[in-house]
């Protein structure tokens, strides 16, 4: 039988969601999952598998029937380990029943932070080049991202007299990460007191995304909610997917001020409920038993960053050495193409993914982000394949 169709819906759809573009990540690795023998530098997720403890973690919650719904702020003890890890690695001390809170996802964390902290038409700085995802969720949260580049010639470094210029009386927040992705780069200390002090001054509140907090290698992390006159105005998000090769358990932590966690969690109780009960059980073993894995993890993400940055200088791409996270975001600006028309003739003609550069903002413009989170021997056969093809732009000049 037919089935009979009426006509579409005239009305618009939302305008906000149809006006952002996709991922500009994702564009590229759709085609490359198209094309035989690529090599992807693209994709930010560790190479590792989870640690066979926490893997183990998750098989026994599993044979043990531990299926069910959890509380929406989820497992205690988890809650309990990640405030007890913030205070032992950064002197900072949140109360695990009313300001730590379990996500699906780091993701999460930072939609529902904004959700909780912009009204319709406040103002977040974002330093850009940023994660993809920071200026569309701000938008659908109904804020305004004004962005704030960073540049190679100064090492990716937020300058906060920039961050204090760009303050109107619509700023509501400053989001920031550090490490950062796409370029590696670490904020100093001395830069994130004084980011600190300028929103105290404007009584402004900060997000901060530490995904990469564990995945850095010259100096020590700082997590910002240690930071003096921090704590009450910020938001630390943080989660296992990069540290521990979690990324598919979906297992991110809020934590922060009570009023604030109180709305995350009001709002998170009547979307996602909760994160999975098994991949918390795995978090907590993460927590308890999984350091030795991340070491072991990021001594070999130093290793290829270290090769893989001396490479891409030998081959012709100016690159600087990240202090963190598993990204390099070399400059392209010699060769006089755009970063998308150099990542997609780079797919096309040696069947190497990257990310253009404009994938994170418009000052990304004139980079490609390279990840070495794979291994040795790809990140190998992609210079060699990308010496090839930086040859052919120089000839064709």
């Amino acid at each position: 039988m037919a089935i009979a169709r009426g006509t579409s819906p005239k009305r618009p759809l939302n305008r906000v969601i149809a006006s952002c573009p996709p991922s500009g990540i994702r564009r590229f690795f759709d085609i490359a999952s198209q094309m035989e023998g690529v090599i992807s530098l693209g994709v930010g997720e560790p190479d590792f598998v989870t640690p066979q403890s926490i893997r183990e973690a998750g098989i026994r919650a599993l044979e043990e029937g531990h299926t069910s719904y959890t509380g929406n702020s989820g497992l205690p003890k988890l809650r309990e380990g990640i405030c007890s890890l913030l205070e032992r690695r950064h002197g900072v001390r949140y109360d695990p029943e009313s300001e730590c809170l379990i996500t699906v996802g780091v993701s999460e964390a930072l939609d529902l932070a904004l959700r909780v902290l912009i009204n319709p038409g406040d103002e977040v700085i974002v330093p850009t080049p940023c994660y993809v995802a920071y200026e569309p969720c701000i938008q659908f949260a109904g804020g305004v991202a004004v962005t704030i580049p960073t540049y190679m010639e100064e090492g990716f470094r937020l300058d906060p007299g920039r961050v204090e210029a760009a303050i109107t009386s619509k700023t509501k927040a400053i989001l920031i990460a550090s490490p950062a992705n796409p370029t590696g780069a670490t904020q100093s200390r001395e830069n994130l007191i004084r980011l600190v002090e300028i929103a105290h001054q404007y009584d402004l509140y900060i997000i901060s995304d530490e995904i990469y907090e564990r995945l850095t290698y010259e100096g020590e992390p700082t997590c910002m909610g240690a930071l003096p006159l921090a704590r009450e105005r910020t938001v630390v998000l943080n989660g296992f997917s990069k540290s521990h090769a979690m990324t598919g358990w979906r297992v991110g932590y809020a934590c922060g001020p009570e009023p604030i966690l109180r709305l995350m969690t009001r709002v998170h109780q009547y979307t996602m409920l909760c994160a999975s009960h098994i991949s918390q059980l795995a978090a907590i073993e993460a927590i308890e038993n999984g350091d030795s894995a991340v070491e072991t993890m990021v001594a070999d993400y130093d290793k290829r960053r270290r090769i893989f940055v001396e490479g891409l200088n030998q081959i012709g791409l100016d690159c600087l050495m990240p202090q963190g996270a598993f990204y390099t975001f070399p400059s392209i600006k010699r060769y006089g193409l755009t970063s998308e028309e150099f990542a997609e003739r780079l797919l096309q003609e040696e069947r190497v993914a990257v990310v253009p550069g404009t994938a994170f903002g418009v000052a990304g413009e004139g980079h490609i982000r390279c990840s070495y989170a794979t291994a040795l021997t790809k990140i190998e056969e992609a210079l060699e394949r990308m010496e090839r093809f930086l040859r052919r732009l120089e000839n064709a000049r």
